[in-house]
């Protein structure tokens, strides 16, 4: 038995998530956790909210709620569409937990007795009205290279281009509106990040199976331009994790809190401290602690594409700088970007499909295969209302749905609702279990391999490969002239439905669920032998006809979703 630490970005406090955060790390994340448990490995999949920073607050104003309150509100909204779409989470935890604040501030206090946090004088936007310096995001205007009246102070989201809010023409506060500021000088916190590029640098070589995406991205910032640079640790908030060094006061940071991308990755080690204490016990280290028993443990992270620069350099640089035994990822999986209709999903602006709103249209197993089966993992992915249809119609409805439906009834029909006697395999089924076993080593290969399109790929021709047997079959025909045949080509039906529950249930839970239920199997392991999983069910063991697995999308549901969602959410 193996142990794996699994982990996917941290999703943003701010309102529901839409379907391209989903598909960007927590849903492939949940496939490899439910994939791995299957094949009966230990696992610990652990996720949370990142409550901190400038989204939070202005969430919250904008809510007219106490950003504490709404936090809690919101991680309670997440918790539950997480579970809608059936995530599996070990511990669904909250970067503003006090194992967070406790653990953020260790480390902080570990930097600086390593050396590796310095103070810096810099020149920040205050605005008179709010009586606040802003941080960058809290700064709005208009971007000066494409024009956006709504660019922030850090980045232009229509145009991409990084920003200063010295940059942007008319800026104002994104709290009051106010266009009453000026800049003052305030202290703060760096991590000395360029003093361990080497070290980070000589982590990443040593990965050599990572997706290029992930090492590309990660070599760019340690190389292109001025390398790898210092990055600020601390803001002048009212919300977050208050500056301290360890146990003890800051000296000159008194109402500081620390930036959010230094304490939202921490959140993934004490989100393991949160587990243990709602489990009753302590031993969470020997999970990440190389001292305490995870050394061997392989831990797996799951992000976006652009999460990769936190999590390969910056992350890391927090862990090795503390120079104590924590346990470093082993594997990073990056996504691209999933767009819609033509352009990009987006949070802020509303525009796509979000994830209450699928939950609403559909049950998450269509929304799962179809995320799933079109991951972006080498390029970007387009979601369009009629390709979601092809996708459901023909891979759910006509090729599993349809399977199972056909093989169940006519079983009913002709012999009852028990699994019927009948002779010995002939070639058709010596050629099928063959068939079979390459294809179930090739998806159990893909799956350990976290190749999330490959897998589906795989699992789709499992899928077709029962129904090319029963059209070949056709024990309707056979029936007229053999019935024991016909009895043996139904058993071995029977006995495929009970295996693509156990090979499906990674993508598509709540399915599977059915088919195990109609099926009753007394062996739900991980099959490493076709013909062993397809002479499982005896003779005489009684089954059910599940109801319709798959409704097929209708051309009008698609016109009435895309019309639907074809402008921003509200």
């Amino acid at each position: 038995m193996q142990r794996h630490l699994i982990t996917a970005a941290i999703p943003y406090i701010n309102g529901i998530k839409h379907l391209g955060n989903l598909v960007g790390s927590q849903l492939p994340a949940d496939l490899y956790a439910r994939y791995q448990r299957a094949r009966g490995n230990e696992v610990l999949f652990l996720c949370a909210t990142d409550e901190h920073g400038t989204p939070a607050e202005l969430a919250a104003a904008k809510a007219g709620k106490p950003v504490a309150e709404y936090c809690a509100e919101m991680h309670t909204i997440q918790a539950e569409i997480a579970k809608g779409f059936r995530l599996s989470f070990d511990h669904f935890g909250r970067s503003s937990s006090p194992q967070n604040h406790a653990l953020t501030q260790h480390f902080a206090g570990r930097l600086a007795d390593e050396g590796l946090i310095r103070e810096v004088v810099e020149k920040q936007v205050y605005s008179n009205a709010d009586g606040r310096f802003l941080p960058d995001r809290y700064i709005e205007g208009t971007c000066p290279n494409c024009g956006y009246d709504k660019a922030r102070g850090d980045q232009c989201e229509n145009c991409t281009k990084q920003l200063d809010p010295t940059d942007l023409i008319e800026p104002r506060s994104a709290v009051s509106g106010s266009t009453d500021l000026e800049v003052r000088e305030t202290k703060h916190l760096y991590l000395r990040q360029s003093a361990l590029k080497d070290d980070l640098d000589a982590w990443i070589d040593s990965k050599t199976d990572w997706p290029i995406l992930t090492t590309s991205i990660a070599k760019k910032w340690l190389h292109d331009g001025d390398g790898l640079q210092d990055r600020g640790i601390t803001r002048d908030l009212d919300w977050g994790i208050p500056v301290r060094r360890g146990d003890a006061e800051w000296p000159g940071m008194e109402g500081k809190v620390f930036y959010v991308w230094f304490d939202a990755p921490i959140e993934y080690i004490a989100c393991a401290s949160e587990w243990a204490d709602a489990q009753g016990h302590t031993d969470w280290e020997r999970w990440w602690r190389t001292d305490k028993g995870a050394e061997d443990v392989r831990y797996t992270q799951f992000m976006g594409k652009d999460n990769v620069p936190f999590h390969t350099l910056s992350f890391p640089a927090t862990i090795l700088g503390s120079a104590e035994p924590w346990k470093m990822v082993d594997h990073l999986k990056s996504f691209n970007y999933l767009n819609y209709e033509g352009g990009q999903f987006s949070t802020s602006q509303g525009r796509g499909v979000f994830m209450d709103q699928a939950l609403a249209l559909l049950p998450a197993d269509y929304w799962r295969w179809w995320l799933l089966s079109n991951c972006p993992e080498t390029s970007d992915t387009e979601f369009t209302w009629e390709l979601f249809q092809q996708g459901v119609n023909k891979d759910l409805a006509d090729v599993l749905g349809n399977f199972a439906s056909r093989v169940t009834k006519f079983c009913r029909s002709k012999f009852g609702e028990t699994v019927p006697d009948g002779g010995t395999f002939g070639p058709q089924e010596e050629e099928l279990i063959t068939n079979l076993d390459t294809r179930i080593a090739k998806y159990s290969e893909m799956m350990d391999a976290m190749e999330v399109r490959k897998s589906a790929q795989e699992l789709r021709a499992i899928w077709v490969a029962g129904n090319e047997y029963l059209q070949a079959a056709a024990p309707w025909a056979t029936i007229k002239e053999d019935e024991a045949k016909a009895a043996m080509q139904i058993r071995l039906g029977l006995n495929l439905i009970a295996l693509y529950a156990v090979l499906s249930a990674p993508f598509i839970p709540d399915a599977a669920t059915r088919m195990q239920d109609a099926m009753q199997p007394g062996d739900t392991d991980w099959p490493t032998s076709a013909r062993a999983a397809l002479t499982q069910l005896p003779e005489g063991h009684a089954f059910t006809v599940p109801d319709n697995l798959f409704a097929k999308v209708t051309d009008d549901q698609r016109e009435e979703w895309t019309a639907q969602f074809s402008g921003v959410r509200e």
